[in-house]
């Protein structure tokens, strides 16, 4: 298996991430880095804008807010299946946060110990 806390494993964690991006909204991130700590790996990413979203904050802003939510949901669930897929990770949790405003996103995901 891959370490991933090596040039080699930021860069497939990157790709992988990236692809989800590309796979949900169309294209990929402007900004990527991913660090890990003991059993935490972060990624710090910065999206970008789509048309659609700019169009549901000016007419519908409590829907874009809802449909950001799910969203993320949906790219958290994406990313876990992924990474247990294709990395054969055991994660306890993947945990995002998403500031709809500035387009970052933080990911962290705790690695099960084994």
């Amino acid at each position: 298996m891959l370490s991933l806390d090596t040039n080699e494993g930021k860069k497939q964690l990157c790709h992988i991430y990236n692809d989800i991006s590309k796979e949900l909204f169309g294209f990929g991130t402007t900004l990527l880095k991913v660090t890990f700590d003991n059993q935490l790996i972060t990624f710090v990413a910065r999206h970008r804008r789509s048309p659609r979203s700019a169009a549901l904050e000016g007419e519908a802003p409590n829907l874009k807010y809802e449909v950001d939510f799910y969203m993320s949901s949906i790219y958290k669930k994406k990313l876990k299946e992924r990474l247990e897929e294709e990395l054969k990770l055991d994660m306890e949790a993947v945990l995002r946060d998403y500031d709809p405003h500035t387009q970052w996103a933080i990911t962290n995901i705790i690695v099960r110990q084994a």
